[in-house]
């Protein structure tokens, strides 16, 4: 399973899929859940519904992975040909320069002022993206539409997703969210011949980075009993992060993330979804983490208040260096992720819903 997990994460990160701009991955995904799925619908925003019928009847189980990665947009082309751009989510603007960059199918490259001639202050300050550039290796702005690159145009980092050596972690771009994408697959691998009640509805969503639109319309669509989201998020254990401030770190499980938001305004897991989640992983012999994330949110936040108030929790892999194009994450994290999901699946006509 490893091996397939780390397969599917190469192929889905070395796709683009800005904001609002996911149709490479998301003819991926769909081309894939297709022979998985009894049912695949895909809605007007983009986001795709794979429905699995189990044996008997019993409550429609949703998992949600979102397509999306941070990324930006052409803003402005100069008459010399360098862009000017607008951020698609949370892109850091002290890892842009001097980055490689697809726009719009095309090599770029975020510029910077050469090393010679920078003051002492130049070299310590982080540059502002309002003040970058994207240096497309033209001469003109005629050169440049000419390429079939205009305002509007998505960009995104080049960054393929890479092996450490002798180790199951793996460093790139995208790792957000597309690990997550590459664990739903597996679970509807997984969920082939397996015997089950209810319904599952395997859903890739799109625009999660810019306010978890695709989510919201999602959950209204498929109104389901139980969501969970699937997503990546912060891990510490590195110098730089105390354990106070994030207490998980990769390789150590899947982390269930219990508050969101800063001061709770994303979402508070009700207390039988923990245990839900807590009893299926210990059934299951998987390793799992437990965190406050007041830093974020993911798509159970928007799910948890669609239509009358829909049961929502999140099951999310830890990566390091989030939001960069060296994400790291730990292939065991995912597997254990799968186990857990598809131990929900099998007991779903167990499970208690009742708030109280």
């Amino acid at each position: 399973m490893k091996e397939a997990l780390f397969e599917k994460l190469q192929q889905l990160a070395s796709l683009p899929g800005a904001p609002g701009f996911e149709v490479p991955v998301l003819r991926e995904l769909k081309a894939s859940l297709e022979p998985l799925a009894d049912q695949i619908e895909v809605d007007s925003l983009g986001n795709i519904f794979a429905y699995k019928s189990g044996d008997q009847p019993g409550p429609r189980l949703m998992i949600a992975a979102h397509a999306d990665q941070i990324g930006a947009v052409v803003k402005y082309i100069d008459r010399n040909g360098y862009l000017k751009f607008e951020k698609l989510g949370g892109i850091l603007d002290g890892l842009l320069v001097g980055r490689k960059v697809l726009v719009n199918g095309h090599l770029g490259v975020v510029g910077t002022k050469a090393g010679h001639y920078q003051t002492a202050e130049e070299r310590t300050r982080i540059v502002p993206y309002e003040q970058l550039y994207i240096d497309m290796g033209a001469s003109s702005r005629e050169e440049v539409l000419a390429m079939g690159i205009n305002i509007g145009d998505p960009i995104t980092y080049i960054s393929p997703v890479e092996r450490f050596s002798n180790s199951d972690r793996v460093c790139g771009g995208a790792i957000d969210n597309r690990l997550g994408c590459a664990v739903l697959l597996q679970v509807m691998e997984e969920l082939q011949g397996i015997s089950f009640r209810g319904e599952v509805a395997a859903v890739i969503t799109v625009q999660e980075e810019v306010g978890l639109r695709g989510a919201t319309v999602a959950s209204y669509r498929v109104n389901p009993d139980l969501m969970l989201a699937l997503d990546t998020i912060p891990a510490g254990g590195t110098p730089d992060v105390s354990p106070e401030l994030i207490n998980t770190e990769i390789g150590k499980g899947p982390i269930f993330a219990l508050v969101t938001g800063r001061g709770g305004r994303g979402l508070i897991t009700p207390l039988r979804l923990k245990e839900l989640l807590v009893q299926v992983a210990e059934a299951e012999g998987q390793p799992y983490q437990l965190m406050v994330f007041p830093a974020g949110n993911n798509d159970a936040t928007a799910a948890h208040l669609v239509r009358a108030g829909i049961p929502s929790a999140s099951v999310t892999l830890p990566r390091r260096y989030s939001h960069s194009p060296v994400e790291v994450a730990d292939l065991n994290d995912a597997v254990a992720a799968v186990k857990i999901l598809v131990g929900v699946v099998r007991g779903m006509a167990e499970h208690d819903l009742s708030f109280f």
